[in-house]
């Protein structure tokens, strides 16, 4: 029975300690609230002060008073700090604003969350400042009257076959507009630090070594720089690689890989000046065995260098590894000796006589009439080669209409065919009745040469010494 007592006794005295520890925080919740319906809550600032706590009443005073004393800091890259104080702006408290905005948003009996959440307010129009003070601080400031150092993007950099990136410049450059804008911002909020690096306030590279962009450009410059070219020109050889190729390489402001392209095609026009073999002077051996000095003509081998340096420049695009021929607009017969080979046609200007050889054999010769000199029409000397092959035609110029059975041109209109009206050839026909250019020849010879050669054959044409 006295136990029971007891344990009714201590149940009944923890109820009253709870229902006292109640009324404890009911008190102080509600003396909470009488206290805040007339001072701030707890982690409130306004325009930047600090007004916790506060009696209401008495804040624009505080305000007016802070405001006097106010300075903006100004953090700069190079570590330098310049400092903007109110006076110098003429900032001033607009005394016909008010904070009653501020107090009717705030419910007294909500002041236990205060504790733990910030209130900030900005009243837009609680401060001004004076224009031309404003701007006449700003443009004093030592961020803005520095030696200007541009912002730089990456770069890229090639040494020993690659490339490797080389970092970008942030400089001092100071973007104005973004600045000014800043300033008067945090000056209005009562903000006193200004880092002017992460407000953006500077004009940043767009590019960095650890942007995206900048690993993917490095590793095309890298493949581009890998391919391997080797020209083959008989026996002789031109080779390309990185050392070159980075010469023709630009990277634009987007970080775009560009070749060069006017840089290839003045390479390749270096090559067909040095192998193009159009018109050149080579000895050649005659019928006769003597040694002729022949220059000109259209034979031999000549790159085409639109084409080839399209070609170039995929070939690079794929970092490819490989020999090659140039193309070519068109090739001789090979690239030994005089290029001619065994397969041609001899046109002896001075014993007015021609031979056809293929594959080595002679396969007809005879006597010919060419052009008049005296009259201007000599028929070209230079190594020429076969254009074209036709048969029953009518060749006409200014003054003349002829019909020939086999035509064979090898340049422009000058051509070898037969004459049916000529009964007699060679000799110094051609110095009183020649031809307006072409090389006439007796129908047999016409008809021998037509049914052995072959478009691009190699007509040679030249005169004694």
């Amino acid at each position: 029975m006295e136990k029971a007592k007891l344990k009714k006794l201590f149940n009944n005295k923890i109820f009253g300690n709870i229902i006292i520890f109640i009324a404890i925080i009911i008190f102080i919740y509600l003396a909470g609230s009488i206290y805040f319906a007339s001072h701030f809550f707890f982690n409130t600032v306004i325009n930047g002060v600090d007004v916790s706590l506060k009696a209401k009443g008495k804040v624009l005073e505080l305000i007016k008073k802070q405001n006097e004393a106010y300075e903006l800091e100004l953090v700069e890259r190079n570590n330098e700090i310049e400092r903007i104080s109110g006076r110098e702006v003429g900032l001033k408290m607009n005394e016909i604003s008010s904070v009653s905005e501020v107090v009717r948003s705030q419910n007294g009996f909500m002041w236990l969350k205060s504790i733990s959440v910030p209130h900030i307010y900005y009243l837009e129009s609680l401060f001004a400042y004076d224009e031309e003070l404003m701007k006449n601080k700003i443009n004093s400031l030592k961020c803005l009257n520095n030696i200007i150092i541009e912002p730089v993007d990456v770069g890229f950099e090639y040494s020993k076959g690659k490339y490797t990136p080389k970092r970008e410049v942030y400089g001092n450059k100071i973007n104005k507009d973004k600045l000014i804008e800043t300033i008067k911002t945090y000056i209005l909020k009562g903000q006193k630090k200004l880092d002017l690096n992460e407000n953006r306030c500077y004009e940043n590279p767009r590019f960095t070594i650890d942007s995206e962009k900048t690993t993917e450009t490095l590793k095309l410059l890298n493949k581009y720089v890998s391919a391997k070219i080797t020209y083959v020109f008989g026996e002789e050889k031109e080779f390309i690689d990185g050392n070159t190729i980075n010469q023709w390489l630009k990277v634009d402001e987007n970080l775009d890989v560009i070749i060069d392209r006017a840089a290839v095609k003045k390479y390749v026009q270096a090559l067909g000046e040095k192998y193009d073999t159009v018109g050149k002077t080579r000895n050649f051996e005659t019928s006769l065995g003597k040694i002729v000095q022949v220059k000109g003509g259209s034979y031999g081998w000549k790159i085409d260098t639109n084409a080839e340096s399209k070609a170039l420049m995929e070939n690079i695009k794929l970092g490819e590894i490989f020999e090659k021929e140039p193309l070519y607009l068109q090739k001789a017969f090979s690239r030994d000796g005089d290029e001619i080979g065994n397969t041609y046609v001899e046109i002896n200007i001075t014993r007015q006589r021609l031979w056809f050889y293929k594959d080595g054999r002679l396969i007809v010769q005879g006597a010919v009439v060419t052009g008049n000199p005296y009259k201007g029409n000599a028929t070209k000397v230079g190594v020429f080669m076969l254009n074209y092959k036709q048969k029953d035609t009518i060749l006409r110029g200014a003054d003349y209409e002829a019909e020939v059975t086999y035509w064979m041109p090898f340049y422009g209109n000058m051509g070898i065919h037969d004459a049916s009206w000529r009964h007699v050839f060679g000799g110094e026909i051609y110095k009183r009745n020649g031809t307006h250019g072409c090389v006439n020849v007796p129908l047999y010879i016409a008809k021998k040469i037509f049914d052995n050669i072959e478009d691009g054959t190699p007509i040679i044409s030249y005169e004694e010494e």
